[in-house]
């Protein structure tokens, strides 16, 4: 290519790159209980799984991909996968939005900045001591709770599934 024209070529080029930039994963902040209260109530009849981590936390940060596998697994039937994060606003631009990019999830993501732990804890569980990563599947008025890390997918299904009725769980499990 002759340069003139390669250079013609690249200043029609550079305004197209430089609007295409990466995208940041979405994310919503809930500063209260209610409002994701109001979130689990909006997952209706639907299998809502709610995971609870941080960025700060290599465990939540091992399982993450295990939550994005049973996200895309389920995507077109009833189950629901949010990922709510325990980072604090403070920590917003300079780590949870970086990490965010890096790890580009597929899955909602709620930075949940409620830090009346004592008051949330034990209304979404009453064994929860408030450590992460913990787990607490809603189905109705069923709710399953687990702490720690789930080693795998196959055993974060495993938990999942006896409120899944209904739902096809054997792909999933056959790839484990």
């Amino acid at each position: 290519m002759h340069p003139y024209r390669f250079f013609r070529f690249a200043v029609l080029l550079l305004p197209l790159l430089a609007s295409c930039r990466l995208v940041a994963q979405q994310y919503v902040i809930y500063d209260s209980l209610p409002q994701l209260e109001e979130r689990i109530r909006k997952a209706g009849k639907d299998v809502l799984v709610v995971n609870f981590w941080a960025t700060w936390c290599p465990p939540c940060v091992e399982e993450l991909p295990y939550f994005e596998e049973l996200r895309e697994h389920y995507a077109t039937q009833n189950v629901q996968v949010v990922l709510v994060s325990l980072d604090f606003k403070s920590q917003l631009e300079k780590k949870f939005v970086p990490f965010l990019h890096k790890h580009q999830l597929k899955s909602e993501v709620i930075l949940f900045a409620d830090q009346d732990a004592n008051t949330w804890i034990p209304r979404l569980s009453e064994t929860w001591d408030g450590g992460v990563p913990a787990t607490v599947v809603f189905q109705g008025n069923k709710t399953i709770f687990h702490q720690g890390k789930f080693e795998n997918t196959a055993e974060l299904e495993a938990f999942v599934r006896p409120l899944l009725k209904g739902v096809n769980t054997s792909v999933l499990s056959s790839k484990r």
